[in-house]
């Protein structure tokens, strides 16, 4: 994933939470360092079936829409490696070039292209000089490796399948769309 991604929309920005992937660590169950999906970190917690849980959220955005518009998303990853296994964005205070970002984008100041995850900053849109980040660990950080990017789309098409039918069409559509963009990369991209 990129270091950072604003959703197309809303039913996008639920495709981002509903299968948004981390490492478990300490603190959850299973191997640290293996890879989970936790919808919105509500996995553990949720009282609903997930689909339904997702399914009202689709529905917020809807009557959001109808009332001047739902909230913007976006995702973040802070925790992107380098070849060597390195973190290539240094995080704490820095945080705030990518948070500053954000915030423009809310106010209509800060520019994006669009890729297969969302709008990212166009090029110049984030000093990433001034958090101290070099041009070719930037470039890292926003690198799309087509053959990795379509083993997450299947990953993700199958956490969603686990839950069945009951998975929203919204949903559905949206990593259908990722999956038609990732196609249309080449086998290597930068973006």
């Amino acid at each position: 994933m990129p270091l950072v991604a604003q959703a197309r929309d809303w039913e996008h920005g639920m495709l981002m939470g509903a299968t948004l992937a981390s490492e478990r660590t300490a603190a959850a169950e299973g191997t640290v360092g293996e890879l989970r999906r936790d919808p919105f970190a509500m996995l553990p917690f949720c009282g609903v079936h997930m689909a339904d849980h997702w399914r009202h959220w689709l529905e917020v955005g809807a009557a959001a829409e109808r009332s001047g518009g739902a909230p913007a998303v976006f995702q973040v990853n802070w925790f992107r490696r380098g070849e060597s296994g390195e973190f290539l964005w240094p995080g704490f205070g820095e945080n705030i070039h990518v948070l500053a970002w954000i915030l423009d984008r809310l106010e209509g100041r800060a520019d994006a292209v669009e890729g297969p995850f969302g709008r990212v900053p166009a090029p110049g849109a984030i000093d990433h000089e001034a958090a101290g980040v070099s041009r070719e660990a930037w470039a890292a950080l926003f690198a799309l490796d087509r053959d990795a990017l379509t083993a997450e789309a299947e990953d993700a098409d199958a956490f969603l399948a686990s839950y069945g039918e009951r998975v929203p069409a919204a949903l559905r559509a949206q990593l259908a769309l990722m999956r038609a963009s990732i196609d249309a990369l080449g086998s290597e991209s930068s973006g």
